[in-house]
């Protein structure tokens, strides 16, 4: 049996008939699920209830124009994220400034040839992909897109190696520095990171925040050494920089808790866990989390900078 095709779901808010018509007819043929609302004061709920996967919102329209259904959809948690397409008669800059500062993520101007509305809107769902698939942070790939790479590498039955990659006592450093000098040391990381694949890697490397602290490389097996010892080298030696003087020269960092207790952090390190299918089968995404769960916990009890390769055979 073939698997039925989901159709992205297209809501168009429009008062004209006749144009609503057009781009239903048009979307409809290049295979969109398209649904129509004449009136914008209902676009809201009715947004939230079908849950379309973009919005096509005109400009001007009676009651409520195409700006304040923008600003209302951005300000409703259920559908802040919707991608908006606005359709306007206005050319003038100061609309389309007005539109995207609304919170259209894409103005098209009528009238417009049916075949570059089709193109807009699909370049606007993959812009939004890719945006979702992207950690804000780092600028690397976030979770979708690494399970999605390891389900391929795994499927390609070619060799490969993932490297985990987990900072310690990332939380007490944060408790101590702030999360937003903590956000420093994790693009710190994201940066050397790229740097080092781009040195010690391959061209087809790939690199993934998969969240927090925790970051992900997949590369061959035999390049897994070079690209740990250079790794946790620059980190070392650039970490110091994220630290006071007084905390670094002394090897740790000193808080006193609620209870008045004073507690001692050691300074940040690597922890990175190597799982590859050089010497054992690995036939799914789940068995690479389990195996590197595993190894970070076993690389946490050395201190210091460490990574731990498994070299079981079953």
């Amino acid at each position: 049996m073939r698997a039925l095709r989901v159709q992205t779901k297209v809501l168009i808010v429009d008062d004209d008939p006749i144009v609503t018509q057009l781009i239903k007819d048009t979307l409809g043929k290049a295979g969109f699920s398209v649904t129509v609302l004449h009136d914008p004061g209902k676009a809201l709920a009715f947004a939230q209830e079908l849950r379309p996967d973009i919005i096509l919102i005109d400009r001007i329209m009676p009651v409520m124009d195409g700006c304040e259904l923008c600003r209302k959809i951005r300000e409703n948690h259920h559908t802040a994220h919707l991608p908006i397409l606005m359709l306007t008669s206005r050319s003038e800059t100061a609309d389309v400034i007005a539109g995207l500062e609304a919170g259209a993520d894409d103005y098209l101007c009528k009238p417009f040839e049916p075949l570059e509305l089709v193109a807009r809107l699909r370049a606007l769902l993959r812009r939004i992909q890719q945006e979702r698939y992207t950690n804000p942070l780092s600028g690397l790939s976030g979770n979708p897109a690494v399970e999605k790479e390891i389900k391929e590498r795994i499927l390609s039955g070619e060799k490969f190696a993932v490297l985990y990659i987990d900072i310690d006592n990332f939380k007490s450093y944060n408790d101590t520095y702030g999360f937003l000098q903590g956000d420093e040391v994790i693009k710190f990381l994201a940066e050397i990171l790229v740097s080092t694949v781009d040195k010690k890697g391959t061209p087809n490397d790939f690199l993934g925040h998969i969240g927090g602290d925790d970051f992900l490389v997949i590369t061959l097996p035999q390049k897994v050494e070079d690209i740990c010892h250079h790794l946790i080298t620059v980190f070392d030696e650039g970490i110091q920089r994220f630290y006071s003087k007084e905390d670094w020269e002394r090897g740790y960092v000193l808080t006193v808790d609620r209870k008045n207790r004073e507690q001692l952090f050691p300074i940040i390190s690597l922890s990175i866990a190597v799982v590859s299918n050089e010497h054992r089968k690995i036939d799914s995404h789940w068995v690479v989390g389990e195996i590197a769960a595993e190894l970070k916990k076993y690389a946490k009890t050395f201190p210091g900078s460490i990574f731990v390769k498994d070299l079981r055979r079953k």
